[in-house]
């Protein structure tokens, strides 16, 4: 069953502009780059694995987000 939720306008923006923290993005982006050239031990890997499936996750909730302020602005 499908349900609706009112939120503050500013509460979806806030998860439309949601990031990663800065020294977050710096590992995520290191070790892409170490596994780029094969230097990941398999913990490493795991960790990339857990990150990159976060991001993906990340991106998604954003999309909705914005879709989501796409039509409340359309609306008003």
């Amino acid at each position: 069953m499908s349900q609706t939720i009112q939120a503050p306008f500013k509460y979806i923006e806030e998860i439309a502009n949601l990031e990663f923290p800065t020294v977050t993005q710096g590992k995520l982006r290191d070790l892409m780059e170490r596994n780029n050239e094969g230097g990941l031990s398999d913990d490493e890997r795991q960790y990339l694995q857990a990150l990159v499936e976060l991001s993906e996750r990340l991106g998604l909730i954003r999309g909705q987000a914005k879709v989501l302020l796409g039509l409340s602005r359309k609306e008003g």
